[in-house]
């Protein structure tokens, strides 16, 4: 079974950083993509990044040369990033963490113009 919890997200001006966080534990975890997702209010849910076991790393358009997923696999929990940086309005929404369909809860990033 798959558990996933996020963290990391806020409050941040256009132009900012953040970091959100990813503690996935599960033993399908390690052999399997990782990916965040995004849903801003009253939008569809939307793919944001995958990494996958071996650290290969996929973007949506929008957000290529700045976001950055990475993942440590070296602890029983993997932690799985995403580095925010060049931060838009149009970024705001909670973002999730997602295994073989299993979600986390989410966390709000809000970005200010």
């Amino acid at each position: 079974q798959v558990q996933l919890v996020e963290s990391g997200g806020g409050l941040a001006q256009a132009g900012g950083s953040l970091r959100l966080s990813c503690a996935a534990s599960g033993s399908m975890v390690r052999l399997n993509n990782v990916e965040w997702f995004r849903q801003a209010p009253g939008k569809q849910r939307e793919w944001v990044a995958t990494i996958s076991p071996t650290g290969t790393e996929t973007y949506r358009d929008s957000v290529k040369g700045r976001f950055t997923i990475s993942r440590d696999n070296t602890k029983a929990t993997i932690m799985v990033y995403l580095q925010m940086n060049s931060l838009e309005p149009e970024d705001t929404a909670v973002y999730f963490c997602n295994v073989v369909n299993q979600w986390g809860q989410g966390t709000q990033v809000t970005v200010s113009s």
